[in-house]
């Protein structure tokens, strides 16, 4: 009797029904991306801040300081660039706040967040060739490429950012916290608005960022599959020594090696996530509200769960 009801009251109001169902909905589904964002940028910071400390500790209270703990230190710096620059002011214009960056405050913001993406990038491809040599046999010729010292680590830094500087510079140009006219607007993140471009100019920084990637990636893969190669000759070299009877523990450096390969798999699994979504989104011609989430959370992810994969492996 109780559902014959509800389904006259539901057919008799349909309109009223129908306007405060989708209410309910889009206000679930902003609480939701409040919470999500907000979680992914306090405790993505926190996560940062703690591996910075602890590898500092590590490099200057220890004997040695490892180039690898300056790669990670410079890693975590950059995400956290990241969650401040892109996380923070999502969750700000979730929350309500509008138009609280002006004109010079988005280009700032939108270019320092692009520059910490590049960066992290090409950090994390130098964290794994740095890791991949450093686990190479002493009679490997990749043996001799091994740093000297951590601080010969920093020249490559300096390029990374200068290197990333110059690719996203129209976007000094390109963002703007002023709304314009529709015609004048490409897109629109919540609190900055991107400006239509000439397409001389995305002709050019497009096929840099595409090379810079595919350069940066191409060795991470290589790398990355030499770590591999060696991880499993050591696995079959521990194989026979078990079967031998001999006790044997993994050197310090392979376990090094297999967290920088957990974290390049989480890295690669959220930037060609990110890729896809912004591919689809480019050639889908119907406007998907939820996709633009789905691809501001991608975009954060690396930067949010790769210090706790570090934590995780500590």
């Amino acid at each position: 009797m109780s559902s014959i009801t509800d389904a006259f009251w539901k057919n008799s109001l349909y309109p009223d029904y129908k306007i405060f169902y989708t209410g309910r909905k889009k206000m679930l589904s902003k609480f939701i991306k409040q919470v999500l964002f907000l979680f992914m940028t306090v405790f993505g910071t926190l996560g940062n801040i703690y591996v910075s400390v602890n590898y500092m500790f590590s490099c200057f209270r220890g004997p040695e300081r490892k180039p690898v703990h300056f790669i990670l230190i410079h890693l975590v710096f950059t995400n956290i660039i990241i969650l401040l620059a892109k996380g923070l002011p999502n969750t700000m214009a979730d929350f309500g706040l509008r138009n609280f960056l002006h004109d010079i405050g988005c280009k700032i913001v939108v270019y320092l967040e692009r520059v910490a993406r590049g960066v992290s990038i090409c950090t994390s491809s130098l964290l794994t060739v740095v890791q991949a040599i450093i686990i190479s046999p002493r009679t490997s010729g990749w043996r001799m490429l091994r740093p000297k010292s951590a601080w010969h680590i920093l020249p490559f830094f300096s390029f990374f950012w200068i290197l990333n500087a110059l690719i996203p510079i129209n976007l000094i140009h390109s963002i703007t916290g002023v709304r314009l006219n529709s015609s004048q607007l490409n897109n629109k993140d919540d609190y900055c608005y991107f400006m239509l471009e000439s397409k001389t100019t995305k002709w050019i920084v497009l096929p840099l960022m595409v090379l810079r990637d595919a350069v940066f990636q191409g060795a991470m893969g290589g790398a990355s599959g030499y770590m591999v190669l060696l991880l499993y000759k050591h696995h079959q070299h521990v194989l026979y020594l078990q079967n031998s009877k001999l006790l044997y523990r993994t050197p310090p450096e392979l376990r090094a090696a297999q967290s920088v390969l957990l974290l390049m798999l989480c890295f690669v699994f959220f930037y060609w996530a990110d890729c896809a979504v912004s591919l689809f989104l480019s050639l889908s011609l119907a406007e998907k509200s939820l996709m633009p989430n789905v691809q501001n959370f991608l975009a954060l992810g690396y930067a949010t769960f790769s210090p706790f994969v570090l934590i995780h492996r500590d």
